[in-house]
């Protein structure tokens, strides 16, 4: 991409998290993209039933999802979208359904269904710790998100501590996770998006077979770019490096 000319003032960065996260997630990598971009708009929106929405009900579509971060974009124009995992289900699905809205995106560990089988979607070791959370405290069960999830906080005490605040704070419902599983679980690819698009994996992702990553970026004759160790919350692990090579991408 080449869009050094009044890239800063000109760009809008949405960024979308995935199944039963929020906003606050994104961590210090929001922090590090705005140093990144300094005179761009960056959008963190929440799915209904996480973070800020956790009041209301969650779609039980991929596309209802759209529709409500959509609307929690105020100019829909030159449209960035960077977001990780069940995020990226949406950004395919904005993309496709509102070619005029989005100019690119950047699509983390994700995966669609028919391009991948689900025992790479979702690990075979990973759905049975899935399987003892929901035995599981709120509290313990974020124990359990870190530990899946990130390579490199997975023992980190201050990080859990964090997330179980948050999960205090603005706690997801159990018909509501049920109901993002299910709209992630029936996501396939309709139509293919036109926009540039790069593609990031985590090789070392416990949750999500880094392979479903390269079979999206073959399907969509996007970039596609790896980091060795990192876990599937990139973002967490890796904020700079990610924050690096999505800033190169774009000049």
């Amino acid at each position: 991409m080449h869009w050094r000319s009044g890239m800063n003032n000109s760009v809008t960065l949405v960024c979308i998290r995935g199944l039963l996260r929020e906003a606050r997630h994104w961590g210090v990598f929001a922090t590090l993209l705005q140093r990144r971009f300094p005179g761009a708009q960056i959008i963190t929106p929440d799915i209904p039933g996480n973070g800020r929405l956790n009041h209301l009900i969650s779609p039980d579509s991929i596309a209802g999802m759209t529709e409500a971060l959509r609307a929690q974009v105020a100019s829909r124009r030159n449209l960035t979208l960077i977001a990780i995992s069940m995020g990226g289900m949406i950004a395919i699905d904005w993309m496709t359904r509102y070619p005029d809205e989005v100019k690119s995106a950047v699509l983390i560990n994700t995966s669609v269904r028919r391009l991948s089988p689900f025992y790479h979607r979702l690990r075979f070791s990973a759905g049975f710790r899935i399987l003892k959370m929901l035995f599981h405290s709120p509290a313990q069960r974020e124990a359990d998100i870190l530990a899946l999830t990130s390579s490199q906080f997975a023992n980190d005490t201050a990080q859990l501590a964090a997330w179980q605040s948050w999960q205090r704070q603005t706690p997801v419902s159990l018909k509501n996770a049920v109901r993002q599983c299910r709209a992630a679980i029936r996501f396939t690819l309709h139509t293919q998006p036109q926009q540039p698009v790069l593609i990031v994996a985590s090789k070392a992702d416990r949750l999500v077979d880094y392979r479903c990553s390269a079979r999206l970026a073959q399907a969509l004759h996007a970039e596609y770019i790896q980091h060795e160790t990192a876990g599937h919350d990139l973002p967490l692990d890796q904020p700079e490096w990610l924050v690096e090579v999505i800033f190169r991408w774009m000049i």
